[in-house]
């Protein structure tokens, strides 16, 4: 059988609350489920969980299910990765010690079927949020992580809680809306490295929006979008990526779900 590369982000488990992220993480196992007899890699590319952080003996408790649906994937001999987004980029090796799974801290570059890739979550990348790139600094900075372990737990991860509960995704709820191509910024980002190195993919979470868009002759930006709206995700056949949705309502649906992702 065919064995299949998947990339997958945004998630954000935990958010806005208990009950609708629970039906989330659901649909997410199901789909974990229905790739896995063809997987042979799974990149988990950031903002898995809504927030994310590991005291030393404590972490965030619930999600077990996708927690426990990773290790019986991974103890299949399936590889996993999992990047630091913005919003979990305080992932330590929790997950490699239980699980097995390579922890990515900001891009990553491969070689599959004779295809390039570049992987990064996205945050901090491109033209603008000057603001956010300053905040990654300090955020990322060992000093700030160790000031918010000496916390209690009950305390940092309640402050934690109340952070992530302003999160674009969690308040706007509304529709992302496509830039055009000279204007979304990873976009931008991909052009400029592709002036120095060819990849025939750059993959992207973050953007919130599945896009699949064509820089040059050779290379295409795709971003994976989330899983609130959307249920995006790429999958590599060994000769060419693609963009698809889980669980669309309908047909009708489902193709105008590829009409907006696919910008030519």
């Amino acid at each position: 059988m065919a064995k299949n590369i998947y990339f997958a982000s945004d998630f954000h488990l935990g958010s806005p609350n208990h009950k609708e992220s629970r039906i989330r993480e659901d649909r997410i196992v199901r789909w974990l489920n229905s790739i896995e007899s063809d997987c042979s890699e799974l990149f988990l590319m950031g903002d898995i969980f809504d927030f994310w952080f590991e005291y030393k003996t404590v972490v965030p408790k619930g999600f077990i299910r996708l927690q426990g649906k990773l290790a019986m994937m991974s103890d299949s001999g399936i590889k996993i990765y999992f990047f630091k987004g913005n919003h979990d980029m305080w992932v330590e090796d929790y997950f490699t010690l239980e699980m097995g799974i390579a922890i990515i801290s900001d891009e990553m570059e491969m070689e599959r079927g004779g295809k390039k890739f570049y992987l990064h979550h996205g945050d901090g990348l491109g033209p603008g949020d000057a603001n956010y790139r300053m905040l990654r600094k300090i955020f990322r900075n060992p000093v700030c992580r160790w000031l918010f372990s000496i916390l209690p737990p009950r305390i940092g991860l309640g402050i934690a809680t109340g952070w992530s509960s302003q999160s674009r995704i969690v308040n706007t709820r509304v529709e992302e809306v496509y830039l055009g191509a000279e204007n979304e910024w990873l976009a931008v980002h991909s052009r400029e490295v592709l002036q120095k190195k060819h990849y025939d993919y750059f993959i992207y979470g973050h953007r919130h929006l599945p896009l699949n868009i064509k820089l040059a002759e050779n290379s295409r930006y795709i971003n994976i979008g989330e899983w609130f709206t959307f249920n995006s995700y790429g999958v590599f056949d060994g000769e060419e990526l693609r963009l698809e949705f889980f669980e669309p309502r309908d047909q009708e649906h489902l193709a105008e779900l590829h009409e907006k992702a696919n910008k030519n």
